[in-house]
């Protein structure tokens, strides 16, 4: 893609996400730590060996002749992480687009709706053989440069021993300790899937401590090939993490059995999330995304209002 259509598609997105998600996604908010800040709230009695005395308030200490100090209100700046999986099996599509635009998709919505609120965006990105790593910046021109690093990097590219969804958790979760939103877009298909639904995933651990500390919105992305095989016959398939390529003649054995793999599989991760308490919004290459995204955010409002009504006689 040259850089003036790359240009125009990211301008194009912006223009979609303000348009039609713009005060859906966020609110007003402080920091979710009580932190330094640096704007001046109420006094209060000071407490030795507690409060720092450099934040002793002298007038209202001289007026009351009882020490007292000044709060200090929490900055509102938030710090918003994602996680990006770029890695081969990204590079699929079938229909109106595919997977790895849907990641550049997603990830570009948070980013524009957290940006309006003046929050630092970053971005840890699974591509080759690194976890690459994009520092948190404030500012248009700051989300702008990360997304077209993320429709720059080269597709198809196969090695050895490639980082998985997992190692690219544990760094996020290692490294970026200030509390925020974490954004995870990824397929989640493992390398050697377990069809057992209720079997332990790979990466539900590192996601589930990650969760300890962060709000997390995991985003599936999906192709509808994935989910079952049409009746064309003969096929080549190529693995695009190993670049091997098998013929099958598919079936309808073949295909009731792919589509009962597939159904097991994403049944597997649905569960994996819902035990680690994340919000898992899926995204599909055949529908439109921006409608899924208000849709599950209604939903989420929806729940978590009903969640807070007190319950009546």
């Amino acid at each position: 893609m040259s850089p003036t259509t790359a240009e125009q598609a990211l301008r194009r997105l912006e223009l979609t996400v303000t348009r039609r998600l713009d005060g859906l996604l966020y609110g007003a908010h402080r920091g979710l730590l009580p932190g330094t800040g640096s704007e001046a709230g109420d006094s209060r009695v000071y407490v030795p060996g507690e409060d720092d005395v450099r934040r002793m308030d002298w007038n209202v200490t001289a007026r009351t002749t009882v020490p007292h100090v000044r709060d200090l209100i929490s900055d509102r700046e938030l710090e918003t992480w994602a996680l990006a999986d770029l890695s081969p099996s990204m590079d699929f599509g079938t229909a109106d687009t595919d997977k790895r635009d849907l990641v550049v998709a997603a990830i570009g919505a948070i980013g524009f709706l957290s940006s309006r609120m003046g929050d630092r965006f970053g971005a840890l990105v699974i591509h080759d053989e690194y976890v690459h790593r994009m520092p948190a910046r404030t500012g248009r021109p700051a989300l702008y440069g990360l997304l077209h690093s993320l429709m720059d990097a080269p597709r198809g590219s196969v090695v050895p021993d490639p980082p998985d969804l997992a190692e690219g958790l544990e760094i996020l979760s290692a490294t970026r300790r200030r509390r925020g939103l974490r954004l995870v877009v990824s397929d989640f298909l493992d390398a050697h899937p377990d069809l057992d639904p209720d079997a332990e995933r790979a990466w539900e651990r590192p996601i589930r401590r990650l969760a300890a500390r962060h709000q997390v919105l995991a985003v599936e992305v999906i192709d509808p090939r994935e989910l079952d095989l049409p009746d064309v016959g003969r096929v080549a398939f190529a693995d695009p993490e190993s670049g091997n390529v098998r013929e099958v003649h598919l079936s309808p054995k073949i295909r009731r059995a792919y589509a009962e793999a597939a159904a097991l599989q994403r049944e597997g991760t649905r569960l994996a999330l819902r035990r680690a308490g994340i919000a898992h919004l899926v995204l599909r290459t055949d529908r439109d995304w921006v409608f899924d995204v208000a849709q599950f955010v209604l939903r989420q409002r929806r729940m978590s209002h009903l969640a807070h009504r007190r319950p009546t006689a």
